[in-house]
């Protein structure tokens, strides 16, 4: 298949360089002494420059086709449907439109290479507009539906899920149904984190590029999506394409997650699943607690799980850094996590 490739390109670009050649030949203006060799010196020429040039014109086109296949294997089957309906429209709107430009031909002398290019620019045009529009505005019915083979929602990954990491132990766990799906205004987030020059921004970006490499080592479903939207902020973007997708966003993010939640968005929010699992203590109960530091009150010590929930513990300050059992009073659930007051035993 390569041979007859490089057969066919060289036929054609010799031809072309043959006709090119021709041309030129006969826009000069030659002596009448001039031989027939010499008149066809320049046709010949064009002709082996041609099929010269022809190797680095094939393997061009074959990057170029290799690139748009990688990308088209990359999207699901709605998105490449919508940018095949996009692309026929683009066409045919192109080829509707070439005729306005078709008196460029009537011209003299340069009006039908004027034409031509004319056709060639519109046609271009036309169909990367197509393409485009398709691939961004979707068929709504068809993104809901058809889009997933599957009936789960497609999950998209906020910049503050990847950051924090969790994420990796649970798609390991298997928790996480469908596609992850992180979108490229997510990542370039990222990447303006990853080169802040403030430390501890640039290690939490790198953490997160660090996360996204092994997510998708241990998970099939990760996608890198083209998708955008018109808004100028990541969370509204977020918002728009999970509410286009009928997408289920991954986030950390609190204000994002109330966003979300008032525009008809489905959220998962990992701080509150962590929350849900972390064990459920009643007044009264006892437990085993070591305080590590001051409370805020006089007298008071604060105390940690396993988990990191804090305990604060009434008197605790004369216990500093032993494990003291300790009795639970109450325990008060914030938006931040779960803080748990007791006091001492005994």
């Amino acid at each position: 298949m390569n041979l007859l490739f490089r057969i066919v390109f060289a036929c054609l670009f010799g031809l072309l360089g043959l006709l090119a050649g021709r041309e030129l030949s006969l826009a000069v203006h030659w002596p009448e002494s001039t031989s027939r060799l010499e008149l066809n010196a320049l046709p010949v020429l064009g002709l082996l420059v041609g099929i010269a040039i022809s190797p680095f014109i094939q393997r061009g086109f074959e990057r170029l086709v290799s690139t748009i296949e990688d990308s088209i294997a990359r999207r699901n089957p709605a998105e490449a449907l919508s940018g095949a309906i996009g692309l026929v429209v683009g066409l045919i709107i192109a080829f509707l439109v070439r005729d306005i430009f078709s008196s460029f031909a009537l011209m003299p002398r340069f009006g039908p290479i004027i034409s031509f290019v004319t056709n060639v620019l519109v046609t271009l045009f036309f169909a990367y507009f197509g393409v485009r529009l398709g691939l961004r505005q979707r068929l709504t019915w068809w993104s809901r539906g058809a889009a997933f083979s599957s009936e789960v929602a497609p999950k998209l990954l906020d910049t503050s899920v990847i950051v924090d990491g969790r994420i990796l132990e649970i798609v390991e766990a298997g928790f996480l149904d469908g596609r992850l799906m992180v979108p490229k205004f997510v990542l370039r987030e990222l990447q303006l984190i990853a080169d802040s020059a403030d430390p501890v921004k640039r290690s939490r970006g790198r953490r997160g590029l660090e996360v996204l490499n092994k997510l998708r080592e241990i998970s099939k479903g990760l996608e890198i999506s083209d998708l955008d939207t018109p808004e100028r902020d990541v969370d509204g973007k977020l918002v728009a394409l999970g509410r286009t997708l009928g997408a289920q966003v991954l986030t950390n993010d609190y204000n994002l997650n109330r966003v979300a939640k008032v525009q008809g968005v489905s959220v998962l929010n990992i701080n509150e699943l962590a929350n849900a699992l972390k064990p459920v203590v009643l007044p009264g109960e006892e437990m085993i607690a070591k305080v590590v530091k001051d409370g805020k009150e006089p007298n008071q010590g604060v105390a940690y799980l396993d988990d990191g929930t804090m305990i604060v513990v009434e008197n605790g300050k004369r216990v500093m850094g032993e494990d003291s059992e300790v009795v639970v009073t109450s325990v008060l659930q914030t938006a931040a996590g779960r803080m748990i007051f007791a006091r001492l035993k005994r």
